[in-house]
């Protein structure tokens, strides 16, 4: 009975150490990591990349022109395609769990 228990608690340890291997590379991997509901990100972006533009269009009131295009008012082609790319960016964003 002691070689049942000591050989279970083996393969416990085992498989928390295994557990841990994977967990820390998938960690150390950065920001670029792909997993379960997660999505790749474009080509030379990254997180950081992202967030940035996120952040000039934000400095520029692209939030607030999107909120004017929700409201049924008309909003220039360029004020459009800032909306258009705030968008897209967003849902990249949000898509690769960079929030997370």
């Amino acid at each position: 009975m002691t070689a049942t228990v000591r050989g279970g608690a083996f393969r416990l340890a085992l498989l928390g150490a295994v557990a841990t291997a994977v967990l820390a590379a998938g960690c150390a991997s950065g920001g670029n990591q792909q997993g379960p509901g997660r999505k790749a990100l474009a080509a030379g972006e990254t997180c950081g990349s992202i967030k940035q533009q996120l952040n000039r269009l934000d400095a520029k009131g692209v939030p607030s022109v999107i909120q004017s295009q929700a409201a049924g008012r008309k909003v220039s082609a360029s004020q459009k395609a800032d909306a258009d790319l705030y968008n897209r960016l967003l849902n990249d964003y949000l898509g690769a769990q960079c929030h997370a």
